[in-house]
């Protein structure tokens, strides 16, 4: 069952942010629970198109992509910058 991807992309900033307090970075199969009834195609997706327009952020350890809230926790140069210390 395909849903709006308006409102898929609306319920996914707010879940982000509201788990953002505890963990600011999320596997996509966490955003899954988002929206149950959307299949895991439309939330990464739905995902990607939230980080194209910069309301979610890609964080990457090099084997692993997480999702994030812009804002919250490490950012990617934050990381590095950190290691080089």
């Amino acid at each position: 069952m395909a849903v709006d991807k308006e409102e898929l992309k609306k319920k996914l900033v707010e879940y982000a942010t509201k788990k953002a307090a505890f963990k600011s970075k999320m596997y996509i199969k966490d955003l899954y629970a988002a929206e149950p009834d959307a299949s895991p195609r439309e939330v990464k997706n739905a995902a990607n198109e939230l980080v194209r327009e910069g309301k979610l952020e890609f964080f990457s350890s090099g084997s692993t992509v997480m999702y994030g809230v812009p804002g919250f926790g490490k950012t990617l140069e934050g990381a590095f910058e950190e290691e080089k210390k």
